[in-house]
């Protein structure tokens, strides 16, 4: 696949994981651990749509692992919004040493995002089950929302954990531009979009920065 390219398959969603992370050996485990038990636990629970397990290293592994990709250099605590089965966190954190903080408010998913900490070693994931409304604020290096909330529902709730140099990374899939286009004028101004890798009709917020509101006036 040339750089740049939609990953149209699992062969090239895998390679471009190999040419953009050079995982080890054990972080391949880790992925396709992580894969097997998304896949099992989906017989159970509605984690993710039956009809993308077929395609599961596209639309969800890559598709994860693409936000990494644009934070390459990140510091600090990575924070999940609405993690769901783990995506994109769980993802990153197995491809990164960033200390992630994957929030998520039901019971059973909380459960199984544990139960795939446990099982992978991942000492530096952390599960706050609880409504984002109750968790304590942290310093977020990163905020990552897969599929968590309206653009400006999301960036209102999580604006507390924002510094200056916070990056923003926020999958809006087709409608990334008229969502970026109905926030306030200064918020738009932090954000640019970035094209998906793992779908063409799909596009990236990526912001920088601190977000005030006035509800929270910090």
């Amino acid at each position: 696949m040339a750089d740049g390219g939609l990953l149209d398959n699992e062969g090239a969603a895998r390679d471009w994981l190999e040419q953009a992370f050079a995982p080890t050996a054990a972080q391949w485990v880790r992925l396709e651990r992580f894969a097997a038990m998304l896949v099992a636990e989906n017989a159970r629970q509605n984690l993710i749509a039956a009809s993308t397990i077929p395609t599961l290293w596209v639309r969800h592994i890559a598709d994860s692992a693409q936000l990494l990709a644009l934070d390459p250099d990140g510091e600090g605590f990575w924070v999940d919004l609405g993690s769901g089965p783990g995506l994109p966190g769980l993802v990153v954190a197995i491809l990164s040493g960033r200390p992630m903080l994957l929030v998520e408010s039901r019971k059973r998913r909380c459960e199984f995002l544990r139960a795939v900490a446990d099982e992978l070693e991942l000492g530096h994931v952390e599960v706050a089950e609880a409504p984002l409304e109750r968790v304590e604020t942290r310093r977020a290096g990163t905020i990552s929302a897969r599929a968590f909330a309206p653009l400006d529902k999301l960036i209102d709730l999580s604006a507390r954990f924002s510094t200056e140099s916070t990056r923003w990374l926020l999958p809006k899939g087709r409608n990334a531009v008229k969502e970026l286009a109905l926030l306030p004028p200064p918020w738009q101004t932090m954000f640019h979009v970035e094209q998906s890798r793992t779908d063409a009709d799909s596009q990236i917020l990526v912001g920088i920065g601190k977000i005030v509101t006035k509800q929270r006036g910090k």
